[in-house]
């Protein structure tokens, strides 16, 4: 009668295989939810960055419009800070077919050099 309990009590439990598919389901369970949580850190980054530019770029194209005078044709390249970010902007002025009007496209990057936002209007002459 003991040989039987013995028996039925080393027939209990997981088996070793049982156990590693068990851990191997929770470890990609785990890694999918951490890359889950990464893209979205990334995207509330990315969103905060596009924010931010946008301010810079506005600024840029304000200042081009309240200007007394229209701005000069050509390129200029400025920084940009929003809470504590350096933007990299560069502000293109390109002539028109009509004299008395300018066009001034914005672009603000990133610090690696990646194009966050481009913004565009035309200036006239007051």
């Amino acid at each position: 009668m003991k040989a039987r309990r013995n028996a039925r009590n080393s027939t209990r439990g997981f088996t070793l295989i049982e156990v590693m598919v068990a851990l191997a389901i929770v470890a990609i369970a785990l890694a999918a939810g951490t890359q889950a949580t990464t893209a979205l850190v990334r995207n509330a980054q990315r969103q905060s960055d596009v924010m931010l530019a946008q301010i810079c770029a506005e600024n840029e194209l304000i200042l081009a419009r309240m200007a007394s005078q229209m701005p000069a044709i050509g390129d200029t390249a400025r920084t940009c800070t929003q809470a504590n970010t350096d933007f990299p902007v560069t502000v293109s002025t390109t002539a028109t077919l009509n004299p008395n009007f300018r066009r001034v496209d914005v672009q603000v990057r990133d610090l690696n050099d990646y194009s966050i936002i481009r913004i565009s209007t035309v200036v006239g002459r007051y």
